[in-house]
């Protein structure tokens, strides 16, 4: 019989950056909601197309398995979409309002796209992205010189975002931790939380302790 996770009640958890078997069943047994597949090569959790189908395969019935790209072209997405099994594509890149609804229409897809913010002049963006795209990942910018569109551990004032609704669902991403997520779900209502490098053991190495434990603190 299959394994159903069900995620905890109240606020949903993705846990990104999956490369392992392991992480698979450490994300499951957590009750997470969404699973996330990183294909970036800089990335220290970037996965092949090949290791992406093993593992999204592996996922329990109730697991949305998510692959996050950065700017990715057609030929990408054919292949990426052609041999795994997915449930949403996650946009971390510079795309564009119009470059979403292509991703949509050419996938079929749902499309969650990522936002960077450290200060209020970002917010307009979410606002253009809310009017194409299916979610939002309303994360923090990558600190000047970064390699990585995200997972670099960092975080935003919350502050900027408190109260704050969009037309689609979101979720808060930027330097969350076991120790701070209930904190940061108080703070800005979010009713979903990502994080990838606050549950590692090392760049790129999941921790299932840490998985649980944010699991649970953001469920409160």
């Amino acid at each position: 019989m299959m394994r159903v996770t069900q995620p905890g009640r109240g606020v949903r958890t993705k846990i990104c950056g999956l490369t392992t078997l392991d992480d698979v069943d450490a994300v499951a047994a957590a009750g997470a909601a969404y699973m996330g597949l990183v294909f970036f090569p800089k990335s220290p959790r970037n996965v092949t197309i090949e290791q992406a189908r093993d593992l999204a395969v592996a996922a329990p019935v109730g697991l949305a398995k998510v692959a996050l790209l950065v700017n990715p072209d057609d030929a990408a997405l054919d292949a990426i979409t052609g041999a795994v099994p997915l449930d949403m594509i996650q946009l971390h890149g510079d795309e564009t309002p119009e470059r979403v609804l292509e991703v949509r229409l050419r996938t079929g897809l749902p499309v969650m796209k990522a936002v960077g913010l450290r200060d209020a002049d970002d917010l307009p963006a979410l606002d253009a992205y809310a009017a194409v795209a299916d979610q939002l990942l309303v994360d923090a910018k990558p600190p000047k010189g970064a390699d990585l569109p995200g997972g670099n551990g960092v975080g935003f004032d919350w502050r900027l975002i408190a109260g704050r609704e969009w037309s689609r669902p979101w979720m808060l991403a930027g330097g969350l931790t076991p120790d701070n997520v209930t904190e940061a779900v108080r703070l800005t209502g979010a009713c979903q939380v990502d994080v990838s490098s606050g549950v590692e053991s090392a760049p790129g190495v999941k921790d299932a302790a840490k998985i649980a434990a944010f699991v649970a603190a953001a469920a409160g």
